[in-house]
């Protein structure tokens, strides 16, 4: 469980806010050796300045030195000073009365006094996690452009602007403020992200209670979350992401801030990057011989590619949007002028499309993996009178095939072994992979980094293993980081 430390220049910096035990002087907090004993820590440095080799340098350079996490980092103050290319988020700001050309705005730890630019405030935030920041913004030539993004010391605040980094300051620090609740204490603490409104979720209800009744037998709890709740990532020690992945949505930016404060994450941003897209999934794959459906990806550009596609995989095809996922995005052409209409509709969002033969099976295996190592071993049956396992229905309804789950022993040797090697290119997290079996030779057919844990469906042979596996490897990662 991390705890929280304010270190300020001097002690009368702190005067017109709540007196705590937690704030510290920067002098007091660079002594050898202080606070090195107390690594689940999380630092708020709030020096006046984070100048090169400054007290304010030194002292976030110090807590990432004892195994503090701390904001600002010190590659996220080497950023502001060299970031010349940040690309700015255009949220809220198309709602701006078109007279308005110039915004000049604090904020604090994330948070603005304008709702309109709240989004906006909190994406700046995630980029540059630093408690006050002082963001100019210019518009030129009809789009808005950063003029300057640098920190903002919170001892020359006017009184209302104390105000509101005090309430924000709150949001973002409970535990400076509130007394512990008088239940068990657990010595480590895991964010597990969900999205409550998904419909089809990596993990349904009753896994994500076994999950937490798993991490609860080893000493750590896990706590849930939702995709508001990152300015609370700084409160725990690992992110377990349950909620289905992807580049453009919320939940590779928890990845993305969870690695930067030092967290444990699983789903990692790279492999979040290198699994929802799987145009890069199969360049990966051929690359490194391993077994895949015949597959050509092309572009519209491409001369003659609809006859190119036909000659080389041959007739039917399987179309795939390259960040699909549970079938969407995926469809099966017969002739030519099937192939012409799907393809329009996938490039009317995508530059490539992946078109890979159909290979049409009963079921597909799926392996679990994780830390490089198999862990479960599942088949998903097709739906009943449909070549997918996943049905979407025109209705909304979505249909699937049976299942079961069987002892790794009595799966083909050359699937785990595929399995494993197409994973082990993803990097060390947990994953999921789909292969199809046909003639006794595997072919991968992806790589999920946020594969489905269900209760009674991937847990069905090993029970509660399946839990206890995924959290004991969060805890040993947690502690190789505080050795």
């Amino acid at each position: 469980m991390a705890h929280f430390l304010i270190v300020t220049d001097d002690v009368n910096d702190w005067r017109p806010y709540l007196p705590s035990d937690n704030m510290v002087t920067v002098d007091d907090y660079l002594d050898m050796g202080a606070f090195s004993d107390q690594s689940a820590m999380q630092v708020i440095n709030l020096c006046r300045s984070y100048d090169y080799l400054s007290t304010g340098y030194y002292c976030s350079l110090m807590a990432e030195a004892r195994g503090h996490r701390v904001i600002p980092r010190v590659m996220t103050i080497n950023d502001l000073s060299q970031d010349r290319f940040f690309s700015l988020p255009q949220a809220g700001l198309d709602k701006l009365p078109d007279t308005v050309n110039e915004i000049s705005m604090k904020l604090y730890f994330g948070y603005c006094d304008n709702p309109v630019l709240d989004k906006l405030a909190r994406k700046i935030f995630e980029r540059f996690t630093v408690p006050v920041l002082q963001v100019n913004l210019l518009k030129m030539a009809g789009k808005w452009q950063v003029d300057t993004i640098e920190p903002a010391a919170f001892q020359d605040l006017t009184e209302p602007q104390q105000d509101l980094f005090a309430k924000y300051l709150e949001v973002f620090s409970q535990k400076v403020w509130r007394l512990p609740k008088p239940s068990k204490r657990y010595r480590y603490e895991i964010a597990m992200l969900v999205d409550e409104h998904e419909k089809m979720p990596p993990s349904d209800k009753a896994a994500l209670k076994l999950f937490t009744k798993s991490a609860n037998r080893i000493g750590m709890d896990l706590v849930q979350i939702g995709s508001h709740d990152l300015a609370r990532l700084s409160e725990f020690d690992g992110l377990f992401i349950r909620s289905t992945t992807n580049i453009s949505n919320f939940t590779y930016r928890f990845a993305k801030a969870a690695e930067q404060l030092g967290l444990v994450v699983m789903d990692d941003p790279e492999s979040i990057m290198k699994c929802t897209n799987k145009v890069f999934l199969t360049e990966l794959l051929n690359r490194h011989k391993v077994p895949v459906p015949k597959s050509l990806i092309f572009k519209a550009s491409d001369k003659n590619w609809a006859d190119n596609v036909i000659n080389t995989i041959g007739l039917p095809i399987v179309l795939k949007v390259p960040d699909g996922a549970f079938s969407l995005g995926v469809v099966k052409v017969n002739d030519r002028d099937t192939l012409l209409e799907q393809a329009a509709i996938i490039f009317k969002h995508s530059a490539l499309i992946l078109a890979q033969a159909f290979m049409p099976t009963d079921y597909d295996w799926r392996i679990g993996v994780l830390n490089r190592q198999p862990i479960y071993a599942c088949r998903y049956f097709m739906s009943r009178g449909h070549w997918q396992i996943y049905q979407h229905h025109q209705s909304g309804r979505v249909s699937s095939g049976d299942f079961d789950c069987i002892d790794l022993k009595m799966v083909p040797q050359n699937i785990v072994d595929a399995a494993v090697k197409a994973s082990n290119l993803i990097g060390a997290g947990l994953y999921g992979v789909d292969l199809k079996e046909i003639d006794g030779k595997a072919y991968v057919i992806e790589v999920n980094d946020n594969p489905s844990i269900d209760h009674g469906v991937e847990d069905l042979f090993l029970g509660d293993l399946v839990y206890d596996r995924v959290m004991t490897e969060f805890l040993r990662r947690i502690q190789l980081r505080g050795m």
